[in-house]
């Protein structure tokens, strides 16, 4: 544009000048080698102009022609410039893309038409041809190569990175991401793996201000910076928990109000201000985030508030969770485990039942079994809760790309991400387990109470209906339904009319009949008195004749307490069968 104007401006000028000649009428007179020539003005100054064109023009076609040869080699050069971009362009594509041929074939154009001085991008095309080929060795040798040249530095550092990664190298890639943080804080996966690097070296302050940079330069969002600052925070609470509690109070405070409904950050500031005597000020909290989100730390915490304090106070605690959440699973956890812990075993079993129709899992079934060894000792109905533990869901714990840990962590072991736990069932082990409800095996076990010690109980037969089982390993010889029906007892008896009945010949006279038990009993050193024997139930002659020649029939394998079916001790188990557990 200027341009223009001031080619206008000349061309005004000159009509300025000749128009001012023209009104000016004049001669001009040159005398040469004894001749005279008259000329007017106006000619005069048109021939003027018209030498000064002729010598420009003159200047120009003589500079042209000395500066030919120069401008055809720019030419060139310019040309053959052109087609090794147009190579280039075209070779980072076919090696983004997977294609190897053409990435291959563009390399070699290339390489006879840039050199890697002139485009340092070259080395990258390189770099990821051999990547292509598989030959990651030369490639990492190229990477190398660039971290001698400023303009690729960065990009060596990123491509040794990634090499890194891929073969399971986690200190070699942490230690290029470092150089690469520090040579450029603004890129945003070299300041993300020292964050988690500098995080496993629990070097709080450094991550912190990595962490402060990224939101400087706008990397990440406000959002996400709070929860990544909440995460710092929480853990350099924990760590600094028993070396210094005011600290940890004040960062615990700082990373909750970040992120009021982030567990672990109000577990820290929970226990932290326990730890110096703020208990209303920590009550408070751990109230507020139990309303929204109950966990069972956030339970432990509340109920443990106070080291002093008897099991029913501690009960007390936990009935205020379940007040401020009502119909909660892990509410009515929290009060089985202080009522187990108080001894109340009726209210830790009318919790459990609630929490169980609420969610069943393995802990709530775990934590029958306790109240039942701790109240009855029956182990037969421990075994029964311990069986549907392991039938039942898992409980949630904190998970990390499939890792299970008892404790929150504020990176992953196996990827090192920040904040990676989340509060989540676990992923279930591959494997079919056969279901209860799926089993038609049931067995009535017959349970003989302990004698009492200075009275004579008459003989008592109690029948109860074992839980479902399931069946391990069957071979192919197993007991089927009817065998074990005939192995079971066949007579139930009453047990209070039994025990109101007097001692008579006839009993004794039936304990005679029976020769082959007595001595069974005999060779198995049971000590035990005739009247708290189990009574063998009534088999026909000829169905003892048809169970004996049945070589595949299996006896129920009794349980620990039970002595089940009296057998002779020579007897070895046959493979395959049964088992209660």
């Amino acid at each position: 544009m200027i341009r223009i104007l001031l080619f206008l401006f000349v061309v005004f000028c000159l009509g300025v000048g000749f128009a001012w000649l023209a009104d000016r009428p004049g001669e001009l007179v040159i005398t040469f080698s004894g001749y005279q020539y008259e000329i007017t003005l106006m000619v005069a100054a048109v021939a003027g102009v018209a030498v000064v064109a002729l010598v420009m023009i003159a200047w120009w076609v003589i500079k042209s022609i000395w500066n030919s040869p120069r401008a055809v080699n720019r030419y060139f050069r310019a040309r053959r410039r052109d087609r090794g971009y147009q190579s280039l362009s075209t070779g980072l594509i076919a090696a983004g893309s997977g294609d190897t041929g053409l990435a291959h074939k563009m390399r070699k154009q290339v390489s006879g038409l840039l050199s890697s001085d002139q485009e340092p991008l070259l080395h990258l095309l390189d770099a990821q041809t051999m990547l292509l080929e598989g030959k990651h060795e030369d490639a990492r040798n190229k990477f190398e190569q660039m971290l001698d040249d400023p303009e690729t530095r960065l990009l060596g550092l990123r491509g040794l990175y990634l090499e890194a990664q891929r073969m399971g190298e986690r200190d070699a890639a942490r230690h290029y991401a470092e150089q690469a943080a520090d040579s450029a804080p603004q890129l945003i996966w070299a300041s993300n793996a020292a964050i988690e690097t500098r995080t496993m070296e629990q070097n709080w302050d450094g991550a912190l201000k990595l962490l402060d940079s990224q939101l400087s330069t706008k990397q990440i969002s406000r959002e996400d910076a709070d929860r990544r600052r909440a995460v710092l925070l929480t853990a350099r609470s924990i760590d600094v928990l028993d070396t210094d509690p005011a600290l940890a109070r004040n960062v615990a405070l700082e990373a909750h109000k970040l992120m009021p409904d982030f567990v672990p950050a109000a577990v820290a500031s929970g226990r932290a201000l326990y730890r110096q005597g703020e208990i209303r000020k920590g009550t408070k909290i751990l109230e507020s985030i139990w309303k929204k989100n109950p966990h069972p730390e956030i339970a432990e915490i509340y109920v443990h508030a106070r080291s002093g304090d008897s099991t029913h106070d501690r009960l007390k605690r936990a009935r205020r969770l379940q007040s401020l959440r009502k119909n909660h699973v892990e509410s009515a956890m929290a009060v089985a485990r202080a009522a187990n812990g108080a001894g109340e075993f009726t209210m830790a079993r009318e919790a459990l039942e609630a929490a169980i129709k609420l969610e069943p899992r393995e802990s709530a079934y775990l934590l029958l079994a306790d109240i039942e060894e701790n109240e009855t000792g029956d182990q037969g109905r421990v075994r029964h809760w311990l069986s549907k533990a392991v039938r039942a869901p898992r409980d949630p714990a904190w998970t990390a790309d499939g890792y299970v840990s008892e404790h929150w962590a504020p990176v992953s072991p196996i990827t090192g991400v920040l904040g990676a736990f989340e509060w989540k069932v676990p992923v279930e082990r591959l494997g079919s387990v056969i279901e209860a409800e799926d089993s038609d095996v049931f067995a009535e076990i017959p349970i003989i109470p302990e004698p009492d010690s200075g009275k004579d109980a008459g003989p008592e037969a109690i029948v109860v209906e074992a839980e479902p089982v399931a069946v391990v390993e069957a071979a192919p010889d197993q007991a089927t339904e009817e065998d074990l029906q005939a192995a079971e007892p066949a007579v139930e008896e009453d047990v209070a009319d039994k025990a109101d009945e007097p001692d008579t010949d006839t009993s004794r006279q039936e304990d005679d009949d029976r020769p082959e038990e007595n001595e069974e009993i005999k060779a198995d050193g049971a000590t035990a008195p005739e009247a708290h024997q189990t009574p063998a139930p009534a088999v026909d002659d000829a169905d003892a004749a048809d169970i004996a020649d049945e070589s595949d029939t299996v006896p129920l394998q009794p349980i620990p307490d039970d002595p089940g079916v009296e057998k002779d001790p020579a007897d070895k188990e046959a493979p395959g069968r049964f088992r209660l557990f």
